[in-house]
């Protein structure tokens, strides 16, 4: 096993262990490539939203934040185009009856998918990863999960969950644009799961049929696309680099070419992360020029033209649409984070091997962990008392189970930045002790000044 493959188990073996993924429905066997987020791994994703939601949407005086239907009138996805061309090529094994997307087959060899009449070309070369067995010629396969919308059966409504949450922006924009008064270029934002019945869904969970994204439609003048894209194009580095804090050579901005990008962008650049398992899209920025909108105009009947209020100039408005995986993003935040070092032990001289999660501060799912030295009365009294007023303003854990420094091994592993000892002489000298989760450097800090000391370290 490579250095790599070896990461990405260790990744996942800490989500099991401490709390932050567990497999779905476990108790009863599971469902493939189900996932649910444990205690940790919740808290962990409500910080990413958050980070990314005061980043790009709350922080911005040109955004507006809305919340849309899973589930929304079927015409929504006729007009897309979802439900005439949101498919796959599947082909299965003659032999051994598993299923894969074609494309993937094809780039796992090395060969570069070409289509013809939409049909893909080059499967004579494949067979099958799994046995060799030759595979039946390649079916379109519509990824949107159908369900029926409606009592009766006789007269239910064939209805399907969102593959993505932009339709929902984009049959609001009239109201919108009516209730805010907006001016162009302004932007409509917002964090939804999105289901997709994908073929062949792996990798822990970078590919999953129910995840999460944030995504929002920057609405633009047509002659202003360029320069908006490239503004676009700064502020999505700008977020990876100073938000999340990654190390940015493990991203790859790949500018999709001529004749491989959809119809109707102009523009497609797709971010790249090199994750443990190959260099796969983390997400991805387009330019849509008026596709949606005029869609969504023909098939509706409604009027969705903008009128500028200067020179009364009336046009369909183009997009920029960036769009963000919110569990891709959870993951490489834990890929980042994870280290493995030496540390010092009680005895003097020798070492041990700590896993530390090194997530920033402000990511990190649990900000401080008191841990009283002894679970006598007369300690944790007191130490569970700090605990409370702490978490007035922080997310706190309180620990007093085995040895101290087993208690900051278990917060190593979790990623706490701060952990907070009191011990006997506290009850003297109304002084804690602070430990850095990163240095491991330990500091007495006075009681009454411990909520001021820690806010300035995150700087709350």
């Amino acid at each position: 096993m490579n250095e790599n493959e070896n990461l990405m188990d260790k990744v996942i073996s800490l989500c099991k262990r401490r709390g932050f993924i567990f497999p779905g429905s476990e108790i009863y066997g599971g469902l493939a490539n189900s996932w649910d987020y444990g205690p940790l791994g919740h808290q962990l994703k409500q910080n990413i939203k958050t980070l990314w939601w005061k980043f790009f949407v709350t922080g911005r005086e040109d955004m507006v934040p809305m919340d849309t239907a899973i589930i929304m009138n079927p015409r929504v996805w006729e007009a897309s185009g979802h439900l005439q061309n949101f498919s796959d090529a599947l082909v299965e094994c003659k032999v051994c009856h598993k299923r894969f997307r074609a494309d993937h087959l094809l780039e796992a060899k090395g060969i570069t998918p070409r289509y013809a009449k939409e049909e893909l070309q080059d499967l004579d070369q494949i067979n099958c990863p799994e046995c060799a067995g030759d595979l039946t010629a390649p079916k379109n396969f519509n990824l949107m999960f159908k369900t029926a919308f409606g009592i009766n059966d006789a007269t239910a409504l064939d209805v399907y969950l969102r593959p993505e949450t932009a339709g929902g922006m984009f049959v609001n924009f009239k109201n919108i644009l009516n209730v805010t008064r907006k001016r162009l270029p302004f932007g409509i934002a917002q964090v939804g799961k999105c289901f997709r019945n994908e073929i062949t869904p792996g990798n822990f969970i970078f590919r999953t049929r129910e995840f999460e994204i944030g995504e929002f439609e920057y609405f633009i003048r047509p002659d202003d696309w360029e320069k908006i894209f490239e503004m676009w194009l700064g502020e999505i580095r700008r977020f990876w680099q100073d938000a999340m804090q990654i190390n940015m050579d493990n991203l790859v901005w790949y500018e999709i070419p001529d004749g491989e990008r959809a119809f109707y962008s102009k523009r497609t650049v797709d971010i790249k992360y090199k994750f443990p398992f190959g260099t796969e899209e983390l997400h991805g920025i387009a330019y849509r020029t008026d596709h949606d909108l005029s869609r969504h105009e023909k098939v509706s009947g409604q009027d969705l033209h903008y009128t500028d209020p200067e020179t009364n100039e009336k046009y369909l408005p183009h997009v920029v649409e960036p769009t963000f995986g919110i569990d891709r993003m959870l993951l490489v935040a834990l890929l980042e984070a994870y280290h493995e070092e030496e540390a010092p032990t009680s005895d003097k001289g020798e070492t041990e091997t700590r896993i530390v999660m090194k997530f920033p501060k402000y990511l990190a799912p649990i900000q401080v962990a008191v841990l009283p030295l002894s679970k006598k009365d007369e300690l944790s009294g007191p130490a569970k008392e700090l605990a409370a007023d702490l978490r007035k303003n922080f997310v706190v854990d309180y620990d007093e189970t085995q040895s101290i420094g087993k208690r900051y091994r278990r917060q190593d592993e979790v990623g706490t930045p701060y952990c907070v000892t009191m011990d006997f002489d506290s009850l003297e000298d109304k002084k804690v002790t602070v430990r850095d989760r990163d240095t491991m450097v330990q500091e007495r800090v006075e009681i009454v000044e411990l909520t001021n000391y820690l806010k300035e370290k995150f700087n709350f």
